[in-house]
């Protein structure tokens, strides 16, 4: 018998009591916490809200999953922690009622191109089996295991490529970009920079080879023999002499300055790539690599004995290649225990029973993914080519399938990079995990989300400093009583949208012929000195249409050779081929005279990187402590003041602030260097103070309290309010990069273009550039674009957020559905003309937001 809700019990909460059913929390103190306790409900969708940098993720993360990790570590073997990416223990006086948790977070790493929709989702060891086991051998083959079915094992991978599905090589061309150079003027490319490389050209001389005629005027043999060899001499070294000195030195038998040994083109961009630890080496020497489909495999990746078995006619390669929408409909049949007419052989009753079983248990799974959206997806795309909301979707689908019950799941915003008719599959897919007797604790910004919670958790008021306190923590209709909460403001309707002017475009961009991903021989036009949005359900070919084709044919069409979009790329053998675009620019280009990608790829890849440097405002602050007096009475220039130069940092940790230590059995931890205590300096340079204040004192402040520090500096206080002004003052100057969220990112990205001197004629690209943001930050950010286009310029943007898409001047809409059911260009016009189009899935979600 069921017990009648109490007032003031969150909905989906019934038969919980008080004291089994709630997650207390007391003496919170991560990050910018203060001191707080909360109750949370358990068997119930909690919503953490807030504005961005407020605290929801240091309690709903770095607090409650981070000590639910903990424990659970501590009841396994303390070799098997090793294993784990363990987060610090919280600060934290206690937490009671805590059941074992799950953390699905947006990933901002690298992930593996190896790694794919099939194995995140674990599909692809169940279609595997389905070959291994009921699949159309070959008279007289043996059965195959399922390993055998996989590039990814010894026993599976193509023997020529090694399971890449292509085959790498280092040629002439590719090494000699320029053979109307001498090989003293760098004609071989491919060779190390500075010392090593001429070390090369030393030995060459000592070895009588012309290095001063143009390589093309070489002898073929000597070309071949200089690159190709797998010889490795050591002569003699004669540094400084040219060909003719050298030769009477070796005559005389002089005393060499050293022995050099050689390496041959081909052989040292080969070994470096692949044994060099340095990401930055293994990039270079790839630029000197042409890769080409494997001829064995024909880029399937597989061996042949393998590619010989067939299930529905096809290979796996080829059923791993269609769509999961399509390949549901081929399965639905055999899970049913029907074999169609058309299969290829008569089966066994045997075989029969398994592939209705193994086609069921795939046919479940899959129906989660297509209820999540993800139907047009292929179980062979690489994750490196997912957003993250779609790989977070796709784990979320494993989770759903799992049948866990009693965890708590801990989700950072499982609705980013989701259009609002996605979302509503997304909150089905969450009440499922909910009804199978979990508790779902969810960080999210999206009203849709927050709407449909059973318990709201306002952290605010503010970002940074200013937040951290727990503004309210019950059923959603409470909230509305809190008159410091911001996300109060924008979930009951406080906030109107403005009846505005539109503007008018001052010119055209026109493509035509667009043939790429899901895109057809589209043509699409964005007017240019306005903001433009595209909109359309996930997958249906916006980011295609923008951030790749768009994106690549202004590139070619300004010549900037898309070299700062190349260095973004981890390198890799295992690459995602590059994909051709298609198309042309048939209008608009004199419009252009720039173009600025404004992406959510990290400022840097190490925690040397920080906000700081890359938007540049750090050279200013150490010009700053290079002028006082103590520093020029030391002779200290700015230098000094780099935890990147060695005359100024500490030592003993290289200017990182820490020290990892290795613990045997245990995860290696990150403990503050001894030396500087964190500080990244030494004692002589922390010596130095502005305004009572060292180099290390301004690196820990945050935007906020270093705008007010810097006042009186314009060179510093100028970028630091435009930080402020994108929803960024709660970060700290020195806050690693790799602590940025992609959403951050972005934001100093547009930050560090919106304090550059604008001429005008620049076109914006952005990607969602509201993910990770509150409505209120977005409407910060808004401004921020309109300043932009205020100035000259053109923004055009992928967004989901509809409030986004109302403040726009033109909407183009992409669909109607995703993958192969999208790709056309649905609505054009401004707002309210897409907002009342009948064929756009968009128009209904638009028309909310427009006044």
């Amino acid at each position: 018998m069921r017990r009648k809700q109490t007032e003031g019990e969150p909905r989906g909460t019934p038969g919980v009591h008080a004291d089994h059913g709630r997650v207390r929390v007391r003496g919170a103190r991560e990050h910018n916490l203060k001191n707080v306790n909360v109750e949370l409900p358990r068997d119930a969708l909690v919503v953490f809200t807030g504005v961005s940098g407020s605290g929801k993720s240091s309690l709903a993360f770095g607090t409650l999953y981070a000590e639910a990790q903990r424990r659970y570590l501590e009841s396994v073997s303390p070799y098997a922690r090793r294993l784990f990416h363990q987060m610090p223990v919280p600060e934290v006086d206690e937490i009671d009622g805590l059941p074992p948790a799950v953390a699905l977070q947006q990933q901002r790493g690298t992930p593996t191109a190896r790694s794919s929709v099939g194995s995140v989702s674990t599909l692809s060891n169940s279609l595997r089996m389905l070959y291994s086991r009921a699949g159309d051998y070959p008279p007289d083959q043996p059965l195959l295991y399922a390993e055998s079915f996989s590039p990814n094992t010894a026993e599976g991978a193509c023997p020529q490529c090694s399971g890449l599905g292509r085959v790498y090589e280092a040629t002439e061309a590719s090494m000699v970009p320029d053979d109307s150079l001498s090989i003293r003027e760098r004609a071989v490319a491919a060779w190390p920079p500075a010392w090593h490389g001429q070390n090369l050209r030393d030995i060459l001389v000592t070895m009588g080879y012309d290095v001063d005629t143009p390589w093309r005027e070489l002898p073929k043999k000597d070309r071949d023999w200089i690159l190709f060899t797998d010889e490795t001499p050591t002569v003699p070294v004669y540094a400084g002499l040219t060909p003719e000195e050298t030769k009477q030195a070796l005559k005389r038998k002089d005393t060499p300055s050293y022995q050099g040994t050689f390496s041959g083109a081909r052989r040292y961009v080969l070994q470096t790539f692949a044994n060099t630890e340095s990401a930055s080496m293994k990039k270079r020497v790839a630029r000197y690599m042409v890769s080409t489909e494997c001829p064995l495999c024909r880029g399937k990746r597989l061996r042949q004995e393998a590619l010989s078995v067939s299930f529905a006619g096809m290979d796996i390669t080829e059923l791993s290649r269609l769509p999961l929408e399509r390949l549901a409909q081929i399965l639905k049949p055999y899970a049913k225990g029907e074999v169609p007419e058309n299969a290829t052989a008569a089966k066994h009753p045997e075989q029969l029973i398994v592939t209705r079983r193994i086609a069921a248990d795939l046919c479940a799974r899959l129906g989660v993914l297509l209820d999540l959206g993800l139907g047009y997806l292929a179980l062979e795309r690489s994750t490196p080519t997912l957003s993250p909301g779609e790989l977070q979707r796709l784990r979320l689908a494993t989770q759903v399938r799992s049948s866990l019950f009693g965890v708590v799941y801990v989700l950072d915003e499982p609705s980013a990079g989701l259009h609002p008719a996605d979302t509503e599959a997304l909150l089905a897919a969450l009440a499922q995990l909910k009804a199978a007797g979990n508790s779902l604790f969810v960080v999210e910004h999206a009203l849709d989300v927050i709407r449909h919670a059973d318990w709201i958790v306002d952290v605010g008021p503010q970002a940074g400093e200013g937040g951290g306190e727990i503004l309210y923590s019950g059923p959603p209709e409470g909230l509305e009583k809190v008159e410091r909460s911001h996300t109060r403001r924008y979930l009951f309707g406080d906030v109107k949208p403005q009846a505005r002017t539109l503007r008018e475009p001052s010119g055209w961009l026109k493509l035509e012929g667009v043939t790429r991903n899901n895109l057809h021989e589209l043509k699409a036009e964005f007017p240019l000195g306005v903001m433009s949005c595209v909109t359309g359900v996930s997958g249906s070919g916006k980011s295609t249409l923008v951030s790749q084709v768009l994106v690549d044919l202004v590139t070619q069409a300004l010549g900037q050779g898309g070299q700062e979009e190349e260095a973004e790329q981890e390198p890799g053998l295992e690459q995602e081929q590059k994909v051709e675009t298609i198309g042309r620019i048939a209008a608009g280009m004199d419009g252009v005279k720039r173009l600025v990608r404004v992406d959510q790829k990290p400022i840097g890849r190490t925690p040397r990187s920080n906000l700081a440097t890359y938007t540049g405002l750090f050279d200013q602050v150490r010009k700053l402590f290079a002028a006082t007096p103590a520093a020029k009475k030391h002779r200290y220039d700015a230098g000094r003041f780099s935890f990147n130069v060695a005359k100024g940092r500490c030592e003993h940790c290289a200017g990182e602030g820490f020290v990892m230590v290795e613990l045997l059995f245990l995860p290696s931890v990150y403990a503050p260097c001894p030396t500087c205590e964190g500080a990244r300096y030494n004692a002589d340079t922390l010596k130095i103070r502005y305004k009572e204040r060292n180099i290390a004192d301004v690196l820990g402040m945050t935007v906020d309290e270093a705008h007010a520090f810097f006042e009186d500096q314009d060179a510093v206080a100028r970028p630091l309010q435009v930080l402020r002004e994108v929803g960024l003052g709660y970060l700290r100057l020195g806050q690693s990069a790799t602590e940025l969220s992609g959403g951050e990112a972005q934001r100093i990205k547009l930050a560090t273009e919106l304090q550059r001197a604008t001429r005008g004629g620049a076109l914006y690209v952005l990607d969602e550039p509201t993910t990770g943001l509150h409505p209120l930050d977005t409407d910060r950010l808004v401004a921020q674009l309109n300043r932009l286009v205020d100035a000259g310029n053109t923004v055009i943007m992928v967004e989901h957020t509809m409030r986004v898409a109302a403040a726009c001047d033109w909407v183009v809409d992409i669909g109607p559905g995703a993958g192969e059911a999208g790709g056309t260009v649905v609505a054009a016009g401004p707002p309210a003309r897409v907002a009342a189009s009948r064929a756009s899935r968009t128009a209904p979600y638009l028309a909310e937001y427009l006044p």
